[in-house]
């Protein structure tokens, strides 16, 4: 038998959440000896852990897997997009295997029938740090609190792929964010399909850690979390009632002052076609009171124009939310059908092509200037920002402001610090998405 290393090549795409389960994926290969390699040509297998929520990041992952079965021959796939085994097969009918999001047991099983650990690898020796394998830099990590979702929003298949809410024991959560912080991880950025929700499935259970009750749903969580002494950084909220209570924790510092909510829309007639749970009328005016009890507070969000039956009076609607809303940060897709999605069977009339363009381009004109206009007012401040690279230009960091690679940089003409490093900078001057800053 080959004494040789097993070795894995491993190509991660899509969200967060998907990142979290190929560190999962990888943490378990590690253990069992499998050494994890960044070329294609060095590797005895490569897996790859596809999106597939909509068309272009369907085609991506096809893409990717051709790329893989070409520069290597042999390719599991794993991820949302493992849910459309033929469609997969259809394209490439010589991957090895297929498996859907979160199963990493038969991920890990398919890598086995390929190329087996070996027979004299010994745990004991070949050691995983206590967090795992991770994908993102030493100095900030995802936490992903639950898995699946439960609403039926008109454009979403998720629910389809990663099933209904599943929260993860609170004790489990805080236990991994220790970890993570004993690492020497300085930011933990909190994912899921829907943070707001977290602890419903399990009834707010109270669950114990470090010998202290702690009931299983987001404030508690946050509370617990504020404590590590580190960046907290929630996503993937919804607007509920709820939301309100975590608000003063931001204005006391124990939370980064940042909320990610996928609005997608502003009409009502439009999210009720979508589904949207939890978008109302009132939803300005809570912005307006969350904003009076932080006044730091940032909001980056995501919306879909050119959804089915859109109307040009809809996407007006939009806009002038948009100006009274005053976000921060915020992305815009264009609609796409998506199989198997309730959207496509509402009988709307879908909006063409060159309307979708156009209402994309007027959206993101009218937002830059808003964000233009919000970054402006920095310009003089004094904050806190965590570097993230440095080279011999300068380091580029990020503030509260700032999730990593969907949200803006803060450049600093410095090469005095290091990755990881937290640092006070006065702002100097900005643009529509970043900002430039001098160490103070």
């Amino acid at each position: 038998m080959s004494t040789a290393t097993p070795k894995v090549g491993f190509v991660s795409l899509g969200c967060p959440k998907a990142t979290v389960d190929s560190e999962r994926i990888l943490t378990q290969l590690r253990m069992e000896g499998y050494e994890i390699v960044p070329t294609y040509e060095d590797a005895d297998v490569v897996v790859v852990n596809t999106c597939g929520f909509i068309d272009s990041a369907k085609a991506e992952s096809l893409d990717t897997i051709g790329e893989a079965i070409a520069e290597n021959g042999k390719v599991i796939v794993t991820g949302c997009m493992g849910v459309s085994e033929n469609a997969i097969r259809d394209v490439h009918p010589s991957v090895l295997a297929v498996t859907g999001p979160q199963q990493y047991e038969q991920v890990v099983n398919a890598v086995h029938e390929v190329i087996p650990p070996k027979a004299d690898h010994n745990p004991y020796v070949d050691l995983v740090p206590p967090q795992g394998i991770k994908l993102t830099p030493r100095h900030y990590a995802y936490l992903k609190i639950s898995e699946g979702c439960n609403h039926s929003c008109a454009f979403c298949i998720i629910p389809s792929m990663r099933g209904k809410l599943v929260s993860r024991p609170v004790g489990d959560v805080l236990s991994e964010a220790q970890r993570l912080v004993k690492a020497g991880v300085k930011e933990i950025l909190v994912i899921s399909q829907d943070t707001s929700a977290y602890g419903v499935d399990l009834k707010y259970k109270t669950d114990f850690w470090e010998g202290q009750p702690v009931k299983t749903r987001m404030k508690e969580l946050c509370e617990a979390l504020s404590s590590m002494g580190v960046w907290v950084r929630l996503h993937y909220v919804y607007p509920y009632p709820n939301v309100d209570d975590v608000i003063p924790l931001m204005a006391e510092g124990k939370l980064l002052p940042y909320l990610d909510i996928p609005f997608q829309h502003a009409s009502p007639k439009v999210l009720k076609a979508m589904k949207r749970p939890a978008f109302e009328d009132k939803t300005l005016a809570r912005i307006k009171a969350w904003r009076e009890i932080c006044p730091e507070l940032t909001i980056r969000s995501t919306f879909i124009v050119g959804f089915p039956g859109e109307t040009e009076e809809d996407f007006q609607y939009l806009l002038d939310w948009l100006t009274e809303a005053q976000l921060d940060r915020v992305g815009c897709f264009q609609y796409s059908p998506v199989d198997g999605a309730p959207a496509n069977d509402l009988g709307l009339e879908p909006v063409p092509d060159d309307v979708k363009q156009d209402r994309w381009d007027r959206f993101m004109a009218h937002q830059q200037a808003i964000s233009a206009a919000r970054l402006q007012r920095k310009v003089g401040t004094e904050i806190e920002v965590l570097i993230d690279e440095v080279d011999h230009e300068g380091a580029v960091a990020r503030s509260w402001a700032d999730a990593p690679e969907i949200d803006g940089s803060v450049f600093i003409d410095s090469t005095a610090v290091q990755p990881g490093d937290k640092v006070r900078v006065r702002i100097v001057d900005a643009d529509e998405y970043d900002l430039w800053a001098e160490l103070i």
